[in-house]
């Protein structure tokens, strides 16, 4: 009886393998090309590469997923024009550039939106973030998830950040973004628009005191050189938005389409949990660095985020007033989530 029971099971597992081996004959050979704005050391960078084990494992390595980090296939805008354009297969870019083609990406730049990552993951992952991504198809593109780059903290040379009277007049470098800029303008710092090469040469020549970034990109860029103080001040979530070319997607076979949803999925997890990891690893990295880390007391956090109220009412009133409608009911949704 058991070896009949044996054979059974050899020849119920022997079919699906051979159905298994089948299926993946099915599939068509494809090269799919995904671009991000990091190094290959950072979460990104390592949820791409899962990424392409699942696709690989899925697809009978009929689907080649080849990772370009560092934008060298060209600046934000560029990569996301040759997807709409069907010349290029994905990209992973932050929020800014995608608002730049899909204006209601801009509310996820607003400061204070979110106060951990269980409130950021419901956000995204819920019907906010399901709107959003449904404003891509009509500019070719296809978003599959959301990924994390992290909550971004103030660093400086001058002080640390324990009130908010302590960001008084602090020369900060901030993205090229008029959120980003007014947000610090209401925190009273002096604000300096600037791009991120020029960034390190600015701090080292003491033109700025200050930049704001995710504890990870103040590591990775050796800003902890040039900068002494680092205080939490988790002023904003940084947000990675998984893109697909529409021109690609439309090719593909629903099972095809299926495979690389789940497995943009599957990765996002896995770069959220690498992420949250190696943020608590920075900072004890960037203290034997020298840099003298701070919490930011909750009370004080909260100060910050009524100084910067104006700003979020002010720029909510220049979106889709359905989409803001929906983000009010969902951060009310998900703001007791620990």
């Amino acid at each position: 009886m058991k070896i009949a029971q044996f054979f059974r099971t050899a020849l119920v597992m022997t079919s699906l393998v051979a159905l298994t081996s089948v299926k993946a004959q099915t599939f068509e050979e494809r090269t799919l090309r995904i671009g991000h704005p990091v190094n290959t050391d950072h979460p990104i960078s390592m949820g791409v590469k899962k990424f392409t084990e699942i696709v690989a494992l899925k697809t009978g390595g009929k689907i080649i997923v080849k990772e370009f980090p560092s934008l060298v296939l060209g600046n934000e805008m560029q990569q996301i024009s040759a997807l709409a354009g069907g010349i290029q297969e994905a990209f992973a870019p932050g929020t800014a550039p995608v608002a730049g083609v899909v204006k209601d990406f801009g509310l996820l730049d607003l400061p204070f939106l979110v106060s951990n990552s269980a409130q950021a993951d419901a956000l995204l992952d819920g019907p906010f973030g399901e709107a959003l991504l449904a404003k891509l198809p009509e500019k070719g593109l296809i978003g599959l998830a959301f990924w994390e780059n992290g909550f971004r903290h103030v660093t400086n040379s001058k002080r640390p950040i324990n009130r908010i009277e302590d960001l008084d007049g602090l020369k900060i470098r901030v993205q090229q973004n008029p959120v980003f800029i007014e947000t610090f303008k209401a925190l009273k710092t002096n604000p300096v628009p600037m791009s991120f090469a020029e960034l390190f040469g600015a701090l080292e020549s003491k033109a700025l005191d200050a930049q704001e970034n995710p504890y990870l990109i103040t590591r990775s860029s050796r800003l902890y050189e040039v900068q002494k103080h680092l205080s939490a001040t988790s002023h904003a979530y940084g947000v990675i938005v998984f893109l697909v070319s529409k021109k690609f997607w439309d090719k593909l076979t629903p099972d095809e389409q299926k495979i690389l949803r789940a497995a943009a999925l599957e990765a996002r997890d896995y770069e959220r949990q690498v992420s949250r990891l190696q943020a608590k690893t920075a900072i004890e990295d960037l203290t034997n660095k020298g840099m003298i880390f701070n919490e930011v007391k909750p009370a004080e956090t909260e100060r910050m985020r009524v100084a910067t109220q104006g700003v979020v009412d002010k720029f909510m009133q220049a979106y889709d007033p359905a989409t803001v409608k929906l983000l009010r009911s969902e951060l009310v949704r998900v703001k007791n989530l620990k």
